[in-house]
């Protein structure tokens, strides 16, 4: 049982229909009440939905601020990376033009270089042609100087006292193809030879074809049936002299290019005995000195010494002797010549120059060469 104050119920029920059926009546009060309710329910929905858009509204501002301060953000990206772009093509521009003008200052000088090439190839040409008609007149002038009609250009002692020079030799090492000597002492020389006005050659065709074998790889080596023959022929006896040691040593010296053939003072000669011979200089005689030839172990007119190679050793050596030596020099410096391919004859006249050339080894061997008539 409960006892307490009506007045302190609460009608926990919101609806007025519960109160009518549970008391079992119904008036124009409880119609009131509902129409109330009905109104403050209408007040508190439009209460709550004037919130809800509210908070909405709010959230959607929010969320288009949000979006505005983003789309600035990426307004000033795209900005930053349009101005990348701009100065990446500039620079791109910039490096294609300097890259055009280093390949056409490239391609400028190259030419340049090319014309300058060309021209110092030309020049080159011109001046090898130079000295081979030089080297061809000088041979002429020798071939055409003999002791019964010497060459005056050849021989400047021959020529007039007012246009006559003072006549020496230089230091080489492939002498060269006249050999001046001493007047006054008999000489195989001195014989007299007749000039020949023509002469007739007939070419002999094993050793042509021999020369064009060796022709094909030129070479200073001894394999080649060429050389062989020469050696055994020429070069072989040409420099075969009475001190067969020493003439081992000469012989390998001219091979290796390393021998050296200089005229010497007469204060430098070893005296064995001296005497006056006519020679046309200041007072009309000048002194001869006669010393040992290394060579022949003979006495004679020594007028040139020779130096094998880097050897601090001289010897002294015959007019015979270096004639002899020179034109084994000469022989050699011509194939070598052929072998760096310095001559621009055809097959044929390289041989017959050879050929020239072996003629000269044997008559040198057999004791003529050219002098200067006093």
């Amino acid at each position: 049982m409960w006892s307490g104050d009506p007045q302190r119920l609460v009608d926990l029920d919101p609806e007025p229909k519960s109160r009518v059926e549970g008391g079992g009546q119904a008036g124009p009060t409880s119609g009131r009440d509902h129409g109330n309710l009905s109104r403050l329910r209408s007040s508190s929905l439009e209460i709550k939905e004037k919130e809800i858009r509210e908070k909405g509204s709010e959230i959607l501002r929010e969320q288009l601020d949000a979006a505005k301060r983003e789309l600035k953000l990426k307004d000033k990206e795209c900005e930053r990376l349009s101005q990348v772009r701009i100065q990446l093509e500039q620079e791109l521009e910039e490096l294609t033009a300097s890259l055009f003008e280093e390949a056409h200052k490239m391609v400028h000088d190259a030419n340049v270089k090319q014309a300058a090439a060309e021209k110092q190839l030309k020049e080159a040409q011109g001046k090898i042609d130079v000295l081979q008609a030089e080297v061809t007149a000088l041979k002429t002038l020798v071939l055409t100087s003999t002791p019964s009609s010497p060459n005056r250009q050849l021989h400047p002692q021959l020529q007039p006292s007012g246009t006559r020079g003072a006549y020496r030799h230089v230091r080489n090492k492939s002498a060269s193809g006249t050999f001046p000597s001493l007047p006054g002492k008999p000489e195989p020389s001195s014989l007299s030879i007749q000039p020949v006005t023509k002469e007739d050659r007939e070419m002999d065709s094993v050793l042509y074809a021999e020369f064009l074998m060796w022709k094909e790889n030129p070479s200073v080596e001894r394999s080649s049936a060429f050389l062989s023959r020469t050696y055994r022929e020429d070069i072989g006896p040409c420099l075969s002299f009475t001190r067969s040691e020493l003439s081992q040593l000469v012989q390998s010296a001219v091979e290796n290019n390393s021998l050296t053939i200089e005229p010497v003072a007469m204060s430098t000669l070893p005296m064995v005995k001296a005497s006056a011979v006519e020679c046309g200089g200041p007072n009309g005689f000048r002194a001869a000195i006669e010393t040992k030839c290394a060579l022949s172990g003979m006495s004679r007119l020594c007028r040139h010494r020779i130096k094998l190679g880097d050897k601090g050793s001289y010897y002294y050596i015959s007019p015979s002797s270096r004639a002899r030596i020179t034109a084994v020099c000469n022989f050699f410096t011509y194939i070598r010549y052929i072998q760096q391919g310095l001559v621009r004859h055809d097959a044929e006249q390289m041989f017959w120059e050879v050929m020239r050339l072996r003629r000269e080894m044997t008559v040198a061997k057999l004791g003529f060469y050219l002098t200067d008539q006093g």
